[in-house]
């Protein structure tokens, strides 16, 4: 695969700048522009048949003029010069019509990034629809054939994308990098008398050959499923809960929503006014890498072209800083730290400990190794998720759980830390192994 000769790199940049320039022929004090271009392939094979085979062709563009402190946006996918000179027009319309805003504009002219690195973060990956198809049937008939309490399958998917972003602003500044992202997945149903249970695993990667082999994704996929079969409930009481890293990423999802500029301005964060407070245990550092090579999160600079750097989020577990693009940053009276859009390769320091050591260590409670629904209140804290995963006694698995509901608050939560282990879960932008917390409400039966 390749991009369509109107979406290369240099046409893409062409296109912005021309943008610009119609953005400063209307009378716009600043603006900025984005423009996303991706190719990619797609296929998803049930019971060995072929479900669905999908290319994807996508392009974008966004861009955002600002009149003093008044700001229009509009996008377009279509990319011929008279839409996107339209897509201005309208977004200076869009402009004349909104409140003045003190704190909009572009990020400041000396962060803009400088330098942007090359991030090795684009591996194409030359695969046809029929050696797709052939990938994704030998992952589900792995899964399948493990074994025979496995009745059916919900599928193996595989995808693969492919692509680029620029981004440019009236400050002068004009950054694009291309950057691919590949996965293969599996899911599984088995069945005994006592019922069917379901899971899955997957594997994605910017480098398609840093994936798990498609046997290995079938055949993970089919252990967790039998793994689950006879599940029991527990009895409600308070017990140690160790989060298994898959699921364990999540618990910092909801310390970085915290922390975000958007929740700390609206005064709706259970984390307001914490600069500088132990939120977490001293052991624990959680920093920021924006800057390692094929990782999922990385980026030489964010949404608004602000150069991305390293630092410490949280040191001695104390909160050494906050997630801020420019406004939100400007409405706090503070500077931003390069994260519109997000959170780049969020480190959480391991201790010494794997998974089984950690059961160890635990001795007795829970391991959480599947959670639903979206039970956190950012304002509050608190905590309740729907959960599945295994009862452990004398540090070993003994059966699986299901139905049952975690509460706790999520401040107490952070500060029950007791370890985080050494199996970092490496297939998304927060990097954590599982992570041990003192004691949890468990709501069973």
């Amino acid at each position: 695969m390749s991009l369509p000769e109107n979406r290369e790199p240099a046409t893409l940049k062409q296109m912005a700048e021309e943008v610009l320039d119609e953005a400063q022929t209307l009378g716009a004090t600043a603006a900025e522009v984005e423009i996303g271009a991706q190719i990619g392939l797609s296929v998803s094979v049930r019971l060995g048949e072929v479900e669905t085979v999908a290319h994807h062709n996508d392009k974008r563009l966004s861009v955002t003029l600002y009149f003093g402190h008044r700001k229009g946006s509009a996008s377009t996918s279509d990319l011929r010069a008279v839409a996107l000179k339209e897509t201005v027009r309208e977004a200076a319309c869009i402009a004349r019509y909104t409140a003045p805003d003190a704190c909009a504009g572009l990020a400041e002219p000396e962060l803009m990034a400088r330098e942007i690195p090359d991030l090795d973060l684009c591996h194409p990956w030359a695969l046809s629809v029929e050696e797709a198809i052939a990938v994704a049937r030998r992952c589900e008939e792995a899964g399948r054939g493990f074994d025979n309490r496995i009745v059916t399958s919900e599928g193996a998917d595989l995808s693969t994308r492919e692509g680029y972003r620029v981004y440019a602003n009236s400050h002068g500044f004009l950054g694009g990098y291309a950057s691919t992202r590949h996965s293969l997945s599996c899911a599984l149903v088995a069945r005994t008398e006592a019922g069917m249970q379901r899971d899955y695993w997957y594997t994605t990667a910017r480098d398609w050959r840093e994936l798990e082999s498609a046997e290995a994704v079938g055949t993970k996929a089919a252990q967790r499923t039998v793994a689950r079969l006879n599940p029991r409930r527990l009895p409600t009481g308070i017990v140690p809960v160790l989060f298994a890293a898959e699921v364990a990423s999540r618990l910092f999802a909801h310390f970085v929503a915290a922390i975000r500029g958007g929740a700390l301005y609206r005064r709706s964060s259970f984390l307001l006014d914490h600069l500088g407070k132990q939120v977490f245990p001293s052991f624990l550092h959680i920093h920021e890498q924006p800057h390692l090579h094929k990782a999922l999160g990385s980026a030489a600079f964010d949404n608004e072209g602000v150069a991305t750097q390293a630092r410490d989020i949280v040191i001695g577990g104390v909160l050494q800083g906050y997630v801020l693009g420019s406004y939100e940053a400007r409405k706090l009276g503070m500077k931003t730290t390069g994260n519109a859009g997000g959170v780049h390769n969020l480190i959480i320091d391991s201790g010494q400990r794997d998974q089984p050591a950690l059961l160890k260590q635990m001795n007795r409670g829970f391991l959480v190794t599947e959670l639903m629904g979206m039970g956190v209140n950012l304002v509050t804290g608190d905590y309740s998720h729907g959960a599945a995963g295994f009862w452990v006694e004398n540090g070993e698995i003994q059966f699986p759980v299901s139905e049952i509901t975690l509460a706790s608050n999520l401040r107490d939560m952070f500060l029950g830390i007791e370890d985080v282990g050494t199996d970092v879960e490496k297939r998304g932008n927060i990097r954590t192994g599982s992570v041990l917390i003192q004691g949890m409400m468990v709501a069973g039966k």
